[in-house]
């Protein structure tokens, strides 16, 4: 680690509900041989950047696996931020006010979620090393869409196509078009302080990481994680 990254004290949060619709049981669920939330915290203490990383759950069984993984995990998370509809920002301020609460601040949050199972810990270091250089407030990480956007539209009741693509994509060869990003869901940094006033990851002063497609699967349904899987078994 460079010693600039030492001037910053740094927190890791990575959510892990235990309650999960699209793939049941799947933070602790074996993927390629390991349970899923393990590849995440292993590749944040790999990158060495994080002086406090815990885990945010309400799951006793995720809480002893991220345990032996070597995360903290302090507390379970409260019944109300453990729905479906509970919002990400109040699991995130709930951790970040445990630790205030507990003589514990921190320069920057990071924000890692156990479904991006991908993100290597040079994403981790290469995102916090542009937050540095872009003199950034937050960073967000991105991929290029899979499909270009310009390609989709709604369509009518009656499933009619006349007006399905717009004027200006018709005959154009897909290298013709802009690139389009999307978010990946991998990373999300940000000042304490920015987060505070902002409630919110963006801003004038958040800037892209763009990782690769093939890091950046995001976990959310049985393709997803079989995708990951494959990949994992092929390069990981």
């Amino acid at each position: 680690m460079s010693d600039i990254y030492q001037e910053k004290r740094v927190l890791g949060i990575i959510p892990a509900r235990a309650g999960s619709k699209g793939v049941p049981g799947k933070n602790v669920r074996l993927i390629a041989g390991k349970p899923l939330i393990n590849y995440t915290i292993n590749t944040a203490l790999a990158s060495g950047i994080f002086d406090y990383l815990l885990v945010s759950t309400d799951g006793k069984d995720i809480a002893q696996v991220a345990k032996e993984a070597g995360a903290k995990v302090p507390f379970l998370r409260p019944p109300e931020l453990a729905t479906d509809t509970a919002k990400g920002i109040d699991v995130l301020f709930h951790a970040i006010d445990w630790c205030r609460e507990n003589k514990m601040e921190f320069d920057w949050i990071i924000y890692l979620q156990p479904t991006s199972p991908l993100r290597s810990d040079e994403d981790i270091y290469n995102a916090c090393t542009l937050m540095l250089e872009r003199r950034a407030k937050a960073i967000v990480s991105v991929c290029e869409m899979d499909h270009h956007p310009w390609w989709s539209n709604v369509l009518p009741e009656d499933g009619c196509m006349k007006s399905f693509m717009r004027p200006e994509v018709v005959n154009t060869n897909r290298q013709g078009l802009p690139k389009y990003y999307r978010l990946n869901g991998a990373i999300y940094i940000a000042e304490l302080e920015f987060l505070r006033q902002h409630k919110s990851w963006f801003g004038n002063q958040t800037y892209a990481y763009i990782m690769p497609q093939e890091r950046s699967v995001d976990i959310d349904n049985p393709i997803d994680f079989a995708l990951a899987e494959q990949l994992l078994s092929t390069f990981g």
